[in-house]
């Protein structure tokens, strides 16, 4: 196999397994690729490829069709198909391992060091470079500190991947990189209160370039409004809306060779309770699947990350609710509209703190757990978690003050506790 100076190449260890090993470098600055080694794949990482309906690095040069469990369509390529089965299983697998979103934009991240530091004087006069490097450095530190213990993947914002370079920090902990795919909000026209998610119209060509600087999953959020009936949010237009996205979203990500990560974020601002927003949750996942069906997405190469049925901020009930309440909502809801063939659910943790969210990952697991055979939700598959505040607030209140190594024990701290509730138990 010829290679040039610029590729890298990574083999799997074994099946299933996060223990990536590199094999050759030739440049410090090359970029880092994850290929499966049976599709004894040959890398081009000079451009994106002319043809934009294919994997830029994955090219077959073998016969030996790899060892599958599923039936493939037609369109479906065994040799992507197995390696999106494989790095979805791997993100929920073992149980109780779960990803880390990092993928705030700039002015997020921006904000969050300013809330963490509790004042704005220190970088009145920074420059956007200057602020461009804080967040590098950030990034660099928090990668470092991770465990592939307890964190099986990373979401990354554009700059992070791309910019930055840093998913060989990712790569040599065993630990997967992932991109933030979703674009900006727009208003829908019927619904001023709901919205749209830009950025389909050059997806591809996005996430190729995401996949050559070593993604190997993607993510898109699609907010949907959650009121009482009687306020009538979401709108069925909304819901159809936001299903066909997702559903496209997906179907598009897996031809660019990275595993979707779908996620419905129903917001919890409102003056729903908990039943409505259980109904809420159960119709958006439900649409979102049956709307991927109709665009070919290989169920078993993709994850949801959904939110919690919960009652709203200005429900008389959400000051009473208990996590059991809202673990039972949540598996009712995901044995419902969750087909079998999805091996994995990582939820967000959105506004809530780190302590509620992490609990009603534990209460939800801790059902499970003692389900009966007969039980459907005996039958959900692994529930684990996408947490992006819930692991970093802790940790960036000691970074911001210089203190890497109390920074660290946080992350761990936090790591671990989530771990534990992806496992049905409390720290």
């Amino acid at each position: 196999m010829t290679r040039s100076s610029h590729d890298v190449l990574y083999i799997r260890a074994k099946q299933w397994s996060l223990n990536w090993k590199r094999v050759h470098i030739t440049d410090e600055q090359a970029d880092y690729y994850i290929l499966p080694i049976s599709t004894m794949a040959q890398v081009n990482t000079n451009h994106v490829p002319d043809n934009l309906f294919a994997i830029p690095d994955l090219v077959s040069e073998t016969d030996e069709t790899p060892p599958l469990d599923v039936f493939l369509s037609s369109y479906h390529s065994p040799f992507v198909a197995y390696e999106l089965i494989s790095t979805a299983n791997a993100l929920v697998n073992p149980r109780g391992k779960g990803i880390y979103a990092t993928d705030e934009t700039p002015e997020a991240i921006e904000a969050a060091f300013r809330g963490a530091a509790e004042i704005a004087e220190e970088d009145e006069h920074w420059g956007e470079e200057d602020h461009k490097d804080r967040r590098r450095r950030w990034r660099e530190d928090a990668y470092n500190s991770l465990s592939n213990e307890y964190i099986s993947g990373v979401i990354l914002f554009a700059e992070t991947l791309l910019d930055f370079k840093l998913a060989p920090i990712l790569l040599d902990k065993g630990i997967i990189p992932g991109v933030r795919a979703n674009g900006e909000l727009r208003p829908i026209p019927i619904s001023p209160f709901e919205f749209n998610v830009q950025g389909l119209d050059d997806l591809l060509p996005k996430l190729q370039a995401a996949r050559i600087a070593g993604a190997r999953f993607s993510k898109w959020r699609a907010p949907i409004a959650c009121t009482s009936a009687a306020q009538g949010l979401p709108t069925q237009a909304a819901l159809e809306a936001q299903a066909e996205t997702l559903a496209q979203y997906a179907a598009i990500s897996q031809e660019a060779g990275l595993v979707p990560i779908i996620e419905p974020d129903v917001e919890f601002s409102a003056d729903a309770d908990l039943a409505r927003s259980a109904e809420v949750h159960e119709r958006a996942i439900s649409l979102i699947y049956a709307r991927c069906r109709v665009h070919g997405v290989l169920l078993e190469g993709s994850l949801l990350k959904p939110s919690f049925p919960q009652p709203g901020l200005k429900h008389p009930s959400r000051a009473n609710v208990i996590p059991g309440e809202i673990a039972r909502a949540t598996a009712t809801v995901l044995s419902r509209s969750v087909p079998y063939a999805v091996p994995g659910v990582v939820f967000l943790s959105g506004g809530l703190a780190p302590a509620v969210a992490t609990s009603y990952v534990a209460a939800v697991n801790a059902l499970v757990n003692s389900a009966s055979e007969t039980s459907p939700f005996s039958r959900l598959p692994p529930l684990s978690f996408s947490f992006g505040r819930a692991l970093q607030g802790d940790a960036m209140k000691h970074w911001v003050k210089g203190d890497n190594k109390a920074m660290e024990e946080a992350f761990q701290k936090w790591s671990k506790s989530c771990s534990l509730a992806a496992k049905g138990e409390i720290a």
